[in-house]
């Protein structure tokens, strides 16, 4: 499967402006992307809507991690994808430049709650994306059983348009 995921370069600043705010805490900040879908033959097109960060009160104190979240946190984003029948992206980011990727922990905790999106907005795939300062890589879940590709290109849409491979 190919899939492409497309965010305005005006999104995509808000997110990485709002990740690099300094937390009391935390380590690094928390959000997540709804996004629409268009799918055919075997393309999937996610095209980002909306961001909204992860409030400071539902952050937790983990010195194991960079930031870790409430679960009210992740409540209120499958709510999102449920009343707004959103696909929800969980994102984050490393900063430096070039394509990122998941880390050990990112990987680990990123397969205990995704899917969870899934089982409560199964009309819509889910995942996660990590962000550096000029580019992304994420992974996809299209359904609880599935194997979990990855995002294959991302499209920063503006002037100019940007495109870079992640996988």
């Amino acid at each position: 499967m190919n899939i492409r995921f497309k965010i305005t370069s005006a999104l995509l600043a808000a997110i990485r402006a709002d990740l690099r705010r300094p937390h009391a805490f935390a380590h690094e900040r928390i959000g997540f992307i709804a996004a629409g879908l268009a799918a055919a033959h075997d393309n999937l097109l996610i095209l980002a809507r909306a961001y909204r960060p992860v409030p400071d009160d539902q952050y937790l104190r983990d010195a194991s991690v960079g930031a870790m979240i409430s679960a009210q946190a992740i409540r209120a984003a499958r709510q999102w994808a449920m009343d707004d029948r959103a696909a929800i992206f969980h994102v984050h980011s490393h900063g430096g430049r070039g394509v990122p990727g998941f880390s050990g922990v990112d990987k680990r905790e990123n397969a205990k709650f995704v899917p969870n999106f899934v089982a409560v907005a199964p009309h819509a795939v889910h995942g996660a994306i990590v962000l550096s300062d000029t580019a992304a890589f994420g992974q996809v879940w299209l359904d609880r059983a599935s194997p979990q590709p990855f995002i294959a290109s991302f499209s920063e849409v503006g002037v100019p348009i940007r495109n870079w491979r992640a996988a």
